[in-house]
């Protein structure tokens, strides 16, 4: 989309090259960043006609929860970095047009900011289980009473990936009066960003013990086969989201879209299933609800569009992907996200 060009480009012109490669980058040689995007593309597109529709729909079902939009804000860190009002106007921007925002724990505003910026808007916290398990417990404790809806529980992350953009920009200092939130309600974070890491000893009862600490679903996003998507509904997951963290792990690993059916399959309906990972319009939106995804999130769009207009920015890529999705669909021949079947796609040969 022209719009998405233009908010990367003015967002590439503004901010410093270091904080620009470390949203923009991702891990070894890139190959990951830019298979998520092409795997979609290798899949045409198959409408049916005379169908009737004269317009679709895009509201969906999802977790007890309404939406007008089946594409929801995928968790970043440290977004004051791009904005000053950061995480806050994407939680704004998420509420207003009926969608999600899936907060980081590294974020740059504390939960309950987040969460007073729109109290009605849904909205996820999205964990990293640091070594400090009674500091995480301390913040899962405060989820429910801030009406946060699910824990999104990253597990492809138990150390960072080589990131060569990312080191070469060094350590990222934050501007004055920014720093990440320790999400307790109290006291302030590193004023810099530091490494991640040391959580190397996660294993599947982990979930159940999210879940009991927050008193919340878990959702377990960071899958790429079919045999974890098993274990996750085995755990207890409420959905799985199928991600390779952007391109920003391991570099080489299955593109979102080709990881999709095999996790589809193996969960069978037990849960929903979303994905991330390379969504750049409507038509990949309806691509990725053709190989059986529930919704999708969508990760560097929005943080262009809050780079370069703030709240506004970011509300204008949610209209364009909620309104290229309708279009889409209507142009499939479909009445709504829920009519989307496998025959409206075709794989490349």
């Amino acid at each position: 989309m022209d719009l998405l060009r233009t908010l990367h480009d003015s967002a590439r012109a503004e901010l410093p090259e270091a904080v620009y490669d470390y949203f923009a980058g991702g891990a070894g040689d890139e190959q990951t960043l830019g298979d998520n995007e092409r795997a979609w593309r290798a899949l045409w597109l198959v409408p049916r006609v005379l169908t009737g529709v004269p317009a679709a729909t895009t509201g969906i079902e999802l977790l007890g929860r309404r939406l007008r939009t089946p594409v929801l804000l995928a968790p970043a860190a440290t977004q004051r970095l791009l904005h000053p009002d950061g995480e806050l106007a994407a939680m704004r921007a998420a509420a207003a047009a009926g969608s999600v925002f899936v907060l980081s724990t590294r974020a740059t505003a504390d939960l309950a900011e987040v969460a007073d910026a729109a109290p009605g808007g849904a909205r996820w916290f999205q964990l990293y289980v640091g070594p400090d398990r009674a500091h995480v417990e301390a913040q899962l404790a405060r989820l429910r009473e801030h009406g946060y809806e699910q824990v999104v529980l990253t597990v492809d992350f138990p150390v960072a990936g080589r990131r060569e953009r990312e080191r070469r920009g060094g350590p990222l200092v934050f501007p004055p009066g920014v720093a990440l939130a320790t999400h307790l309600g109290h006291g302030a974070g590193p004023a810099a960003k530091p490494p991640v890491g040391g959580w190397r000893a996660l294993s599947w009862e982990d979930v159940a013990w999210v879940r009991e600490a927050s008193g919340l679903p878990v959702i377990v996003k960071g899958l790429l086969s079919g045999a974890d998507a098993r274990l996750a509904v085995a755990a207890g997951a409420s959905a799985v989201v199928v991600s390779n963290h952007g391109g920003r792990q391991l570099d080489g690993v299955l593109p979102t879209a080709v990881a999709l059916p095999d996790v589809v399959a193996a969960v069978d309906g037990a849960v929903p299933v979303l994905v991330d990972g390379g969504i750049r319009d409507g038509g990949d939106v309806v691509r990725a609800l053709a190989l059986g995804a529930r919704a999708v999130l969508i990760g560097r769009p929005y943080l262009w569009g809050l780079a370069a207009a703030g709240g506004p920015g970011v509300a204008q890529v949610l209209d364009a992907f909620t309104q290229d999705t309708a279009r889409a669909l209507t142009l499939l021949g479909v009445a709504g996200p829920e009519d989307v079947r496998a025959a409206h796609v075709r794989p490349r040969r």
